[in-house]
């Protein structure tokens, strides 16, 4: 079950590392990667900079303290951050209509979820 949970939190620490680019590529760049990326025409720069901001520390919070054994109990908050930021997607995603493009956020949101229940529970790095 850990491997499984470590695995799980590579896989999301790599896909938030990828997301975070919201923080260095503009707006316009983004909306022009595809029909699926129109989704950033909604929110301001200062916005898009903050969710890339919170994918980068959610990267960050769900392997570095674990691997450094430096306030480990940190990895399963970053996993309910990450279940809250995702849940919120597939929100976004059906109030725009884009059932096609839900997929992703779903099995995102089966990860994190996955990760914070280990964590907080049989696989908790505080007991």
């Amino acid at each position: 079950m850990n491997v499984a949970l470590w695995i799980t939190a590579g896989v999301l620490a790599a896909v938030c590392l990828v997301g975070s680019s919201k923080v260095f590529v503009p707006r316009e760049k983004l909306a022009a990667m595809g029909s699926s990326a129109q989704w950033v025409l909604e929110f301001s720069p200062g916005a898009l900079k903050a969710i890339g901001a919170v994918e980068l520390l959610a990267a960050v919070g769900l392997i570095l303290p674990a691997a450094l054994d430096v306030a480990p109990a940190l990895v399963p908050l970053a996993a309910t951050g990450l279940v809250l930021l995702f849940a919120c997607a597939v929100a976004m995603r059906l109030r725009r209509g884009e059932k096609a493009t839900i997929a992703g956020d779903l099995i995102y949101l089966a990860l994190a979820a996955f990760v914070a229940w280990g964590r907080w529970g049989p696989e908790s790095f505080t007991g």
